[in-house]
């Protein structure tokens, strides 16, 4: 699912332009919080809230295993309204997935530190 960084989270890192998504629920932010990235159907996909806090409504921790076990036993979730079809996951998965395995290196970097060389 297209996914848009807001000025505030293009300061923090890069984006992917596609990430995966596997629900039908949404979420307010909280007060103070500040947005990262939205979308269309779910506008907050990322916040952080102070420091330390931080809250992401897509999946950057997605393995193979667990998007053949989602799109497989999730089958009957593809006839809700706005899905996309499984073989448009596992396809998206190809095109997409070096680029949400980046944000998720710079995004963990981000919030952890870079480990040290040596």
């Amino acid at each position: 699912y297209p996914l848009k960084a807001t000025e505030a989270g293009k300061n923090l890192l890069h984006w992917p332009e596609m990430v995966y998504q596997f629900h039908r629920e949404g979420f307010s932010l909280p007060k103070e919080a500040t947005l990262l990235a939205t979308a269309e159907t779910y506008p907050n996909q990322a916040f952080r809230y102070g420091e330390n806090a931080w809250g992401i409504q897509f999946h950057g921790e997605l393995t193979r295993v667990m998007m053949h076990r989602w799109v497989v036993r999730g089958a009957h979730r593809f006839e809700l309204p706005g899905a996309q079809p499984g073989r448009d996951h596992l396809g998206g998965r190809l095109i997409w997935d070096m680029h949400l395995k980046r944000w998720l290196g710079e995004f963990l970097g981000l919030i952890f530190g870079k480990p040290a060389v040596g």
